[in-house]
C-alpha cells in the first residue's frame, strides 16, 4: 500500500473500508474511507489518523514516503474514533510528535479517551509554522461534535475539512473528478442528511468562517478529495444548511393488509398529478437513512401506519424516532393510515410528526378497513388542495 500524492510533498495516507455497511444506524452501502494526510516540510505533519484496526494500512502508506518516527506533529481534527482511533498507535511510533487538538473540547475529549499524551490545544485564528507552510486552525463546533475543527494551509490553498464536505464512499480513486459525480453528490447528501442535518445553523457559521479562504482543494475526512467541483459541493452545503426545501414530497408507510399501502400510493400519485415529484417508501423495503436523504430537500412529508395493539407499527415508530433527532426544518406534512377498530396509530404518528418540528397542514387521514374508490378520490382532492 502506497501513499497518494495530492500536491507537492503532500500525500493521502489514509485507509479504505470496503466492507463497512453501517455507521451510527445509517446504511453505508458503498463503504467508506478514513482519510489522513502527510505533509513533508521542516516539521513533518500528519493530519488525522484512522479508525482503530486500520493502523497497519496507515503506517504502510506513511512508510512508503518517510520514516514515521520523524513525524513532528499529528493534527487531530475530531475526537470521534473513526478519525482519532489511530492516535495511541501513532504516539508510540513517533513518540516525539506533538498532538494538535482544539481547545478546550478536543483536549478534553482526547484526554478522556486516550489518557495523557503530548497534546497542544489551539483555538480559531491560531497558526502553526511547519517550515515553508503554515497551518491555520478554525473551530467548527457541532459540525458535528463540540471539538470539531478544520485546518487550512494558505500556501497550498488546501482545506483539510474533516467531516465537512465528505461522504461515506470507498473508492480506489482519491479525487472527485476521477469518480462519478452524481454518485459522489448522492453520498454527500446522504452523509449531510444523516450526520449533519440537525446542525444546519452551525454549518452555516462554518461556511461563513471559511468564506474568505482561497480554496483550490478540499481534503475531506471521508470519501473523495474535492479539486474540480469545489463550488458545487459548497453550493450544496449552503442549500442543505439553509434548509430551504424543494417542491417535492416523500411518502413513507408500513402496511399490514395493503390498505395503508393503497392510501400511500394514492397520496404519492396525487402529489405527482399536482406537479410535485413524490418519493414512495415502503419502510419494510427501504432503509430509513435513504429516506432521510430525500427528506433533507423535500417540502412535504406524509407518514402512514395501520394500528397494531393500539399503537403505530414498530417500523414507523423507529423511523419517527430517527427523524426526530434531526429536527428537519421547513417541512409540511400529515399522517394517514387504515385501521380495523381503534385507529389510534394515526393520531400517534401525527403527534410524533409535530414533535419532529413538521408543520401539520392536513388533518390526519383515517380510513376503517379497506379504502373505497370515493375515499381515495377524497384523499386525492385533499392532497391536491395543499399545492399552492
Amino acid at each position: 500500500m502506497e501513499a497518494v500524492k495530492i500536491s507537492e510533498n503532500i500525500y493521502w495516507v489514509g485507509a479504505i473500508d470496503w466492507s463497512m455497511r453501517s455507521f451510527h444506524g445509517y446504511q453505508t452501502g458503498r463503504g467508506s474511507t478514513y482519510n489522513a494526510y502527510l505533509i513533508l516540510d521542516d516539521k513533518i505533519t500528519l493530519i488525522d489518523t484512522v479508525k482503530h484496526g486500520f493502523e497497519p494500512e496507515l503506517l504502510e502508506r506513511i512508510e512508503s514516503v518517510i520514516d514515521p518516527a520523524k513525524i513532528d506533529y499529528i493534527v487531530s481534527s475530531h475526537v470521534e474514533p473513526d478519525h482519532s482511533g489511530g492516535i495511541p498507535f501513532m504516539a508510540k511510533i513517533c513518540p516525539n510528535a506533538t498532538i494538535i487538538t482544539s481547545s478546550p473540547q478536543g483536549l478534553k475529549g482526547l484526554t478522556a479517551r486516550y489518557g495523557q499524551l503530548n497534546y497542544q490545544a489551539v483555538k480559531t485564528g491560531e497558526t502553526l509554522s511547519i517550515g515553508k507552510r503554515t497551518l491555520q486552525f478554525v473551530a467548527t463546533p457541532m459540525l458535528h461534535w463540540p471539538d470539531s475543527m478544520v485546518t487550512y494551509c494558505p500556501e497550498e490553498k488546501i482545506l483539510f475539512s474533516n467531516d465537512a464536505f465528505g461522504e461515506h464512499y470507498a473508492t480506489s480513486h482519491r479525487f472527485d473528478d476521477e469518480n462519478d459525480l452524481p454518485i459522489i453528490l448522492f453520498e454527500a447528501q446522504k452523509y449531510y442528511a444523516n450526520i449533519l442535518m440537525l446542525y444546519g445553523p452551525q454549518a452555516q457559521k462554518a461556511l461563513q468562517a471559511l468564506g474568505g479562504l482561497d480554496i483550490r482543494m478540499i481534503a475531506t475526512g471521508h470519501g473523495v478529495i474535492w479539486r474540480k467541483n469545489i463550488a458545487t459541493i459548497m453550493d450544496c452545503y449552503k442549500k442543505w444548511s439553509a434548509g430551504v426545501p424543494e417542491e417535492r414530497a416523500v411518502v413513507v408507510f408500513d402496511s399490514m393488509w395493503h390498505s395503508t399501502e393503497t392510501m400511500a400510493r394514492c397520496i404519492a400519485e396525487a402529489f405527482e398529478s399536482a406537479g410535485v415529484p413524490a418519493d414512495y417508501y415502503d419502510i419494510k423495503q427501504n432503509h430509513m437513512s435513504d429516506i432521510i436523504t430525500d427528506i433533507l430537500t423535500a417540502k412535504y412529508i406524509a407518514i402512514g401506519s395501520p394500528t397494531i395493539n393500539n399503537q403505530m407499527m414498530p417500523t414507523i415508530a423507529g423511523f419517527l424516532s430517527y427523524l426526530k433527532g434531526f429536527q428537519p426544518k421547513q417541512k409540511q406534512g400529515f399522517a394517514f393510515g387504515s385501521y380495523g377498530w381503534g385507529g389510534q396509530s394515526i393520531g400517534l404518528v401525527e403527534d410524533e410528526m409535530k414533535a419532529c418540528g413538521i408543520d401539520i397542514v392536513l388533518d390526519k387521514i383515517r380510513i376503517a378497513n379497506v379504502p373505497t374508490a370515493e375515499q381515495l378520490q377524497d384523499i386525492t382532492a385533499k392532497v391536491k388542495g395543499l399545492i399552492g
